[in-house]
């Protein structure tokens, strides 16, 4: 029985076409079956049935080779969502958080995955539940990275409440609340002043967006407790939720959004075991040696009592 390699790209980018070129020529000389999808099928916000004709083929694929940035990876997050079917993100764009390998790696991450010799990482991902005026059933979606409520219309600020746990905890006008997993952690939220997760913890981040409130800091609670995000009937203008950036739903005033840990995670092919605190230092470029540590190594350095005067120093004596 062959083996079955699904790979979702870019088609639109010079790199991406030739990195596909080489991806298909390796994985086929490695025995494998390929199959290509570059279809941006984005799944509209609750359409279910979109989301099943996207993955069909993807369940016989052992797993999914993305190439491209991270926008790729969470539209190809689209397909394998619910499956089981793991990704190997080979990054073609700038940061590329969620990618595991780099272009120029391309040739050993084929034989990593010929070899299954790799690791399988399993992603929380956020539920996410939409409940509009007049509608008595919710819709629903979900999010790898998160799940954003933000003012329709630029020239006025959203009025929102915040709820845990179904418990009121604050309200405020804003420019739109982000919910974020940890994976998510890196990416809006991180832009808008959140805190960076680690992986592993398995909790739903809240940051504001330009709040006018006393009281509007991040916020984060555990995984079996319910953020709810009401657009207020005072609010001026309605809202719109976004999830991963792709998906979305309008949210007229007196809709609400509950948002919970998902049950679902995604799974991501790991080849390297390196921890999350190198990837953070490498994606970032974060000064682990900082500048007063690079000044005092430098040959002529003067310490913070200044030069030594040797001539006033032998008067002393």
């Amino acid at each position: 029985m062959s083996r079955r390699v699904l790979i979702v790209t870019h088609g639109g980018r010079p790199e991406a076409v030739a990195a596909l070129s080489e991806a298909v020529r390796e994985l086929t000389e490695a025995g494998f079956e390929v199959a290509l999808h570059d279809d941006d099928l984005a799944e509209s916000f609750g359409d279910h049935m979109a989301a099943a004709r996207a993955r069909e083929g993807v369940t016989e694929s052992e797993a999914v080779m993305v190439l491209g940035g991270d926008g790729t990876i969470l539209r190809a997050a689209e397909l394998t969502h619910g499956t089981g079917v793991p990704l190997l993100g080979v990054n073609l764009g700038h940061v590329g958080f969620l990618a595991e390998s780099e272009r120029d790696d391309l040739r050993q991450a084929v034989r990593r995955l010929a070899a299954r010799d790799y690791e399988v990482e399993e992603r929380a991902v956020v539920d996410v539940a939409v409940h509009l005026p007049g509608e008595d059933t919710p819709r629903t979606g979900w999010a790898l990275n998160e799940a954003t409520v933000e003012k329709a219309r630029r020239e006025r600020m959203v009025e929102v409440g915040i709820a845990v746990d179904g418990r009121p905890l604050s309200s405020f006008g804003c420019d739109g609340v982000v919910m974020s997993t940890a994976t998510g952690s890196t990416a809006h939220a991180f832009s808008a002043g959140g805190p960076v997760m680690w992986p592993e913890v398995d909790g739903v981040l809240l940051v504001p967006l330009s709040a006018h409130a006393l009281f509007a800091r991040p916020l984060v609670i555990g995984p079996r407790s319910t953020y709810t995000v009401k657009v207020l009937e005072r609010s001026p203008v309605p809202a719109v939720l976004t999830c991963d950036g792709r998906r979305r739903i309008d949210l007229p005033v007196g809709s609400w959004v509950e948002v919970r840990r998902g049950a679902l995670p995604l799974r991501f092919a790991r080849l390297s075991p390196a921890p999350f605190t190198d990837r953070l230092v490498s994606k970032f470029s974060l000064p682990v040696v900082g500048w007063r540590e690079l000044a005092a190594n430098r040959p002529g350095h003067r310490t913070e009592q200044g030069p030594r005067d040797d001539a006033a120093h032998e008067k002393e004596a």
